[in-house]
């Protein structure tokens, strides 16, 4: 009998641990990447790719008054985008989802989030490199 319930037990711990690895997969949302600096600099270059709907998140941190640049390539060409919010989501003027480079003065101090997109819904891949430097 004791044998029986180890067995049944040992089956439901493996179908759990499979359930756990199939919902972290595809069931949610991944955190965001932060961007940090290395030692004495000031700027930092992500390369990545993203396919089809699928969105690539960065944070990074600064202080109110100094100044973010982002710079985006792709390729092909102009295949990706990026959208930037404030620490409080306070409109920072850019257009949602249809940017290329920034150049600004920041609002507030915290983390702030950029989101890199494909700018059409087609099936598809975009490789791109993001700079970032803050000032």
């Amino acid at each position: 009998m004791l044998k029986n319930l180890a067995i049944v037990l040992l089956a439901v711990i493996w179908l759990a641990l499979g359930y756990s690895v199939v919902l972290a997969q595809g069931g949610g949302k991944a955190e965001p990447m932060r961007i940090e600096f290395k030692r004495g600099a000031n700027s930092t270059t992500v390369k990545d790719k993203i396919s089809g709907q699928v969105e690539a998140e960065y944070v990074v941190a600064a202080r109110k008054g100094q100044k973010l640049t982002i710079k985006l390539t792709s390729a092909p060409t102009r295949s990706s985008v990026f959208d930037l919010k404030a620490p409080d989501s306070a409109d920072l003027g850019l257009e949602y989802d249809a940017n290329y480079s920034y150049n600004g003065t920041l609002p507030r101090t915290g983390d702030y989030l950029i989101t890199v997109v494909r700018p059409t819904s087609s099936p598809g891949t975009s490789r791109f490199t993001l700079t970032v430097t803050v000032r």
